[in-house]
């Protein structure tokens, strides 16, 4: 079944003008170029560290100023990434094949300290939600980073592009830790992001790492979910590899990294009995084969990559699936 993509207003706040640098570059030859510029914009809560951005104009932008045309945004962490990943070459070829309607997108490098930038945040209590990890916490400023690129930084992009203004027409994406932090961004500032992409995401980030049972009880990202009410019109698309890991923390077959994904999604029983909501209890539309049947009629897309590992090889084959799944101007 092929149905039509809708692709999913922030008042402009205070802008970056001051501190912002801008480098310009266009790295892709010809009349049809994506536009490339780089910038470095402060952000007061991580001076004197500045976030350095690369942006990716889609081809026809500078043409079409004269019409007024607007385009969706697509603001994706680890932007120092994006060569490894493919992100040109790959925005490039479905252009040409006219799979994907434009779209600009916002590449952000990750700081200095990238377990500390990309977590979960409580946005109400104005703090990070901060878990354990075998390097160390991880998101102990997610709220701070959390809250610059929803508040300074897509009021900074929508002042100077010209940008479908809307949540439905911005997108967040990220994988690994990154991944955990899209979907922060998405959970907690609904009224700013329509969609949210997280490959492989880091879905087992927990309070507490004392057994595995302890683990499993307190998963950062699946309680967070339980204690929230849904977010209306927030849809996700969620990829993950069967072979990204090999621990298996419950020995019931699934691998940690697709079964923390699988609970978010549906929801599970926690060691003591009881039942966690996940975002179908939640109310949301779930496709849990996107590979099978690639609709975009679904609140929630999930799509497992057999062979998928977890590594920039792997988000590089993921990525043109969800830039169809996202932007496809055919609907899938």
């Amino acid at each position: 079944m092929r149905e039509a993509l809708v692709l999913c207003l922030l008042a402009l706040s205070t802008l970056l003008s001051a501190g912002a640098s801008a480098t310009p570059q266009a790295d892709v030859a010809g009349e049809h170029a994506i536009a490339i510029s780089h910038l470095a914009l402060d952000a007061k809560a991580f001076a004197p560290e500045q976030i350095k951005l690369t942006i990716y104009l889609p081809p026809g932008y500078a043409e079409e100023a004269a019409h007024g045309r607007r385009y969706p945004v697509l603001y994706a962490n680890d932007g120092q990434d994006m060569e490894a990943v493919g992100l040109t070459q790959t925005l490039s070829s479905l252009y040409a094949k006219q799979a994907i309607e434009p779209v600009i997108v916002v590449a952000i490098d990750m700081l200095a300290d990238r377990a500390s930038g990309y977590g979960l945040s409580d946005r109400a209590r104005r703090r990070s939600v901060v878990g354990g990890s075998r390097i160390g916490l991880i998101g102990s400023r997610a709220y701070e980073y959390s809250e610059w690129v929803a508040t300074q930084l897509v009021p900074y992009v929508d002042a100077h592009y010209r940008t479908q203004a809307t949540p439905r027409g911005r997108t967040a994406l990220g994988w690994s830790l990154g991944g955990l932090n899209a979907f922060n961004l998405g959970w907690q500032y609904p009224e700013v992001f329509g969609q949210v992409a997280a490959f492989s995401p880091s879905f087992w980030l927990a309070a507490d790492r004392s057994s595995a049972e302890a683990v499993e009880d307190t998963r950062l990202a699946q309680a967070m979910l339980a204690h929230s009410t849904p977010r209306q019109g927030l849809r996700f698309w969620f990829a993950i590899g069967a072979r990204e890991e090999t621990n298996d923390r419950n020995g019931n077959g699934i691998i940690d990294a697709v079964e923390d994904l699988e609970d978010l999604v549906q929801g599970f029983r926690a060691p003591d009995g009881t039942q966690r909501p996940g975002l179908r209890d939640l109310g949301y539309r779930v496709d849990m084969d996107y590979a099978a049947h690639p609709s975009c009629s679904d609140d929630v897309a999930f799509y497992l990559l057999p062979d998928g590992e977890h590594n920039q090889a792997t988000w590089k084959r993921v990525l043109p699936v969800f830039l169809g799944w996202a932007y496809g101007a055919d609907g899938r």
